[in-house]
C-alpha cells in the first residue's frame, strides 16, 4: 500500500475521532445545561414558596392570603382586647386593655381584678348585638389576626370600651384615633378610671424586666393628685417586702426613701396599693 494512501486513511480516523469527540462534548454541555435550568427553576421555586428570596413575600407558617379576609361570627372572649372567631385569635387594633392577671385600685383604694372585669365587659357588649364583623389591619408578632371589629348593630367594640373605660387608647398603634373618647372616660371616672391603674404596656414592660408583681416602673394614672400631698413613704425591707408607711405611723419619721433601690413617694393609698405594696402594720 503507498504512503499516499495510508496518510488519507490515517487522516479519515482522525477526523472521524475529532467528530466523535465534539460530539460527545456538545452532548454532556448540552446535559449539563439542562441540569443547571431545572436546578435554577428549583432554587427559586423553594425560595418563592419559602420566602427565602428577596423582595418576594412568604407566606406566614403555613397561613395563605385568605385568613386576611373579614371574619364574622360568634365571638369567645379571650380577654379584655382579645376575641376568638372560627378559631382565629383576634387582637383589637389600637386599644389596650388590662391584662387578665392585673389589677387596679378603686376609688375606695381597695385592689381588684381590672383585667378579669374588662373581659366581662367585652363579653357583655358583643352578646347584645351578634354576630361580630372583624376586618383584617395585619398580623401582630404573634401571628394574631390583628383587626377593627364591630358587632351586628355596626357599634365599634374598641370605641365602645374605650369610651366605657375598659381599655385605653394605644397612640402606638391608634394614632390618636380613640384619643377623644378616653378623655370623656376619664373625666366621667368610668372603669378603671374611678381609681389607680397602671397602663397595660407598661404593666408588661415591667413583668419583662423582672419588676413583677411588686413596683411598676412607669407612674400610675388615674390617681386624683389635687392638693394631696404624696408623703406616703413606699419603703423595701430587708427582706425585700414592699411596704408603704403614711404619716402617723410608728415608724414612719425613721423611714428613708432611696429611689435608687426602688423605693420611692405615693401620693394616696390607692396608688400604693395599685401597685403591689402593702400597708405597714403600725
Amino acid at each position: 500500500m503507498g504512503d499516499h494512501v495510508r496518510l488519507r486513511r490515517r487522516r479519515k480516523v482522525g477526523a472521524t475521532r475529532r467528530s466523535r469527540q465534539r460530539s460527545k462534548g456538545s452532548w454532556y454541555w448540552t446535559v449539563a445545561a439542562a441540569l443547571l435550568a431545572a436546578g435554577a427553576v428549583g432554587y427559586f421555586g423553594f425560595s418563592f414558596i419559602s420566602g427565602d428570596s428577596p423582595g418576594l413575600i412568604p407566606f406566614a407558617q403555613g397561613k395563605t392570603s385568605s385568613v386576611q379576609e373579614d371574619l364574622v361570627g360568634r365571638a369567645s372572649v379571650i380577654d379584655g382586647d382579645t376575641i376568638e372567631i372560627h378559631g382565629q385569635r383576634i387582637r383589637f387594633n389600637g386599644i389596650d386593655a388590662p391584662e387578665s392577671s392585673q389589677t387596679c385600685a378603686d376609688g375606695n383604694g381597695k385592689a381588684y381584678r381590672c383585667g378579669a372585669k374588662a373581659a366581662e365587659a367585652v363579653d357583655q357588649f358583643l352578646a347584645a348585638s351578634s354576630p361580630t364583623r372583624c376586618e383584617f389591619v395585619a398580623r401582630d408578632r404573634y401571628g394574631r389576626f390583628v383587626g377593627n371589629c364591630f358587632r351586628a348593630d355596626g357599634e365599634s367594640v374598641q370605641a365602645a370600651l374605650v369610651r366605657n373605660g375598659w381599655a385605653l387608647d394605644w397612640p402606638r398603634y391608634s394614632k390618636g384615633a380613640y384619643a377623644e373618647l378616653q378623655e370623656t372616660a376619664k373625666a366621667e371616672g368610668k372603669g378603671i378610671w374611678i381609681g389607680a391603674f397602671e397602663r397595660p404596656w407598661e404593666w408588661r414592660a415591667d413583668r419583662r424586666t423582672g419588676q413583677g408583681a411588686t413596683e411598676p416602673i412607669a407612674p400610675l394614672v388615674g390617681v386624683s393628685s389635687g392638693s394631696e400631698a404624696c408623703d406616703i413613704k413606699g419603703n423595701i425591707n430587708s427582706s425585700g417586702e414592699r411596704i408603704y408607711h403614711v404619716p402617723g405611723q410608728e415608724h414612719y419619721d425613721r423611714t428613708e426613701i432611696t429611689q435608687g433601690k426602688g423605693e420611692r413617694w405615693f401620693c394616696s393609698e390607692a396608688e400604693a396599693q395599685a401597685a403591689g405594696w402593702r400597708p405597714a402594720l403600725r
